[in-house]
């Protein structure tokens, strides 16, 4: 199952680069996005990757989910998707202003 999880974060985080050096605004509000849950399901991993796992301590098993990374998981899940909101509207407002969704606000040349 790591070796799973492994490569998941790492086709997120690669897709997440690649579209984030993108020169249009779509795909680096969709880079972002991956980047976003590539670091959740890092953050995620850190409390240990355990099936059927007691969610507290004291329950008379060795096994334990640690509620810490689960607890930062969440509200990085809520952060992100405020940020991807705003990002979103941003881009909205620059693509109505500048008439063009380059990132930079110039048309590439031919």
């Amino acid at each position: 199952m790591e070796v799973l999880f492994a490569i998941t974060l790492g086709v997120l985080s690669a897709s997440g680069t690649y579209l984030l050096l993108r020169g249009r605004i779509f795909p680096v509000v969709l880079g972002l996005t991956l980047l976003s849950y590539a670091v959740n399901l890092f953050l995620f991993g850190m409390g240990r990757l355990v099936t059927g796992g007691a969610a507290v301590l004291g329950s008379g098993t060795t096994q334990y989910a640690d509620p810490i990374p689960q607890a930062l998981v969440l509200t990085a899940i809520v952060i992100g998707f405020a940020m991807t909101a705003f990002v979103v509207v941003l881009s909205l407002r620059g693509l109505g202003e500048l008439k063009t969704d380059h990132v930079d606000g110039k048309e590439p040349r031919a």
